[in-house]
Order: C-alpha cells, then structure tokens, then sequence
C-alpha cells in the first residue's frame, strides 16, 4: 500500500505521521529529530502543545529539504475569531520557522461559540488562498459539527483529527468524514491516553484479539493497531520519545492484516471516549493564552 494520502484538494499527505502531544519541549528536539532520522516524514504539533519551536528546530537540523517533511499544526480556541486565527498562522509558522504550512486545522470545534469557529475556519480559508497553507481541516468535530461548518463555509475540510484506536472507533465520526471526502486522522491511535484504569477494559497494548493477530505476523500490539488504522484508509498520529517505539511503530509497512483480522479489531470497540467530550470544550474551562512568536 502507498505510505501517502491524497487529500481532498489533491494534497500528498503521508499517512503514517510522528506527534508531538504531552512531549515536554526540552524533549521534542530529540524525538522529533529520531523520527525524521527513521523515516517519517509528517510531523503534528498543536499550539497548545507548547513545542512548535523546537519541532521547527529539528526540522532545520535534519539536513531534510524542507519540501520532504509535511507538517501540520493546529489553533487553539483562544486564538479563533478571523483576524485572531490569521494572527495564530503567523504565531505558529514564526515558531516553526517556516513560511507555508502543508496542514493548518482548528483543534476543536467549540460549540459554545460556534460563531467563533466558523470565522476561523474562514481564516484558514483565506490562508489556503494565499498560498500560505496547503490544505486546511478540522479535530475532535462531530458529525453535527461538520454539518454546521460545511453549511457556513467553502472548502470541504482536508482531514479530521479524532480519537480513534481498537476501543474507541467513532463510526459516526468516521462515517460523516468518509461521505465528504474528509480523511479521518487518529490521535491516540493505539489507545495510549485511554488505558481504562478506572473501567477494567485494560490496555490495548494487552488486549488478547490484539496479541494473537500480531503473533501471527511476528509484530507487536502496536505495530498491529497502525497497521490496522493504514489499511482502514486513516492517517494515524502516534507519539513516543524513546527511539526504540519510534522505530517500532514506523515499521508497519511490511505485512498486511487479512478482513477478517480488520474487522476482529474493530469489533473491540467499547464506545468509551478517552479524551475530552467534544462539546464540554468551552473558553472557560480550556482557555489558555498562546505565546507570540
């Protein structure tokens, strides 16, 4: 299979992208820097992640062209409005270092002032316009989100960034994405902020539906789940600092699952959302002041 999605706009996106979440940023030179040494070639950071500068920063001293890496960022809800949006690209691109981004997406959809989503999401419509990104989306956007969004606004989105791993699949969500040409992209892609220690659904990482598949083809849980979200048509996001798991993990490209291990996986799904309810997201519960470049 290509290691590339098209995305809706003709965009060549690499499915198998490094991430960057809850990587402390005197920590995310390193890893960043092994990722791109082992192959990847799609880095995801958030402004709210607080790491931008140093993911730039690698970047630049991998000796890459920066035309070989594909990265993608993401505004935080503090930053929406159209004139705040337009200002958070040239926050993010001045943190990295870079004059384009290949993919600039809204981190959440903010129900409580969806007025406020949509004017940036018209911000980033005018950034792809100009040429100052390559493709725009969304994250953590239900179905009724989309609807909103695609109702008010122009450019379908590129890619919808979601919580989905074996025990939460969001067929809803993936559904919607899939009907209007939306890549669905997973966060947490083998379940790692959701091992269910409070509901005693335990980890992916030991599940044995999981395990059994992966002895079968001589590779690992984990290896199994990415596998599992590339052969599905997602893009998936996984993220560790230890460069033995970045390897692991972007060595998924050497054997395929049949249907029936596909659909053994996604019959794990437990419906328990791991991540935060997409619409308790509110300026007063998670507001925080982006840094200027």
């Amino acid at each position: 299979m290509s290691k590339n999605l098209t995305l809706n706009n003709g965009v060549e996106m690499p499915a198998l992208g490094f991430g960057v979440f809850q990587t402390p940023p005197e920590d995310t030179v390193a890893a960043v820097d092994t990722a791109l040494r082992t192959g990847y070639r799609h880095i995801d950071t958030a402004a709210a992640y607080r790491n931008e500068r140093e993911v730039g920063e690698a970047i630049r001293s991998s000796g890459l062209d920066r035309s070989e890496v594909f990265i993608e960022t993401k505004v935080w809800i503090t930053d929406y409005g159209y004139d705040a949006t337009l200002h958070a690209f040239d926050k993010s691109a001045g943190k990295l270092g870079v004059d384009q981004l290949d993919l600039f997406i809204l981190h959440q959809a903010l129900p409580s002032r969806f007025d406020l989503t949509l004017d940036a999401y018209r911000a980033l419509e005018k950034l792809l316009g100009d040429g100052r990104v390559r493709a725009i989306g969304v994250s953590n956007f239900m179905p009724d989100h989309l609807e909103k969004l695609l109702r008010e606004t122009a450019v379908v989105p590129a890619v919808n960034q979601i919580e989905v791993h074996p025990y939460f699949l969001q067929r809803d969500v993936l559904d919607a994405d899939a009907a209007h040409g939306i890549v669905s992209q997973a966060w947490s892609p083998i379940g790692g902020i959701t091992f269910y220690r409070d509901g005693g659904t335990g980890s992916t990482l030991d599940d044995a539906t999981i395990a059994r598949i992966g002895q079968a083809h001589g590779k690992t849980p984990a290896q199994v789940m990415l596998r599992w979200h590339l052969q599905r048509g997602r893009s998936a996001i996984p993220k560790s600092v230890r460069p033995k798991r970045i390897a692991e993990n972007f060595d998924v490209f050497d054997f395929e699952l049949t249907d029936r291990e596909l659909a053994a996986i996604d019959a794990l799904d437990t419906g328990v959302r791991g991540g935060p309810e997409p619409d308790a997201i509110t300026l007063e519960t998670f507001g925080m002041e982006i840094p200027e470049a």
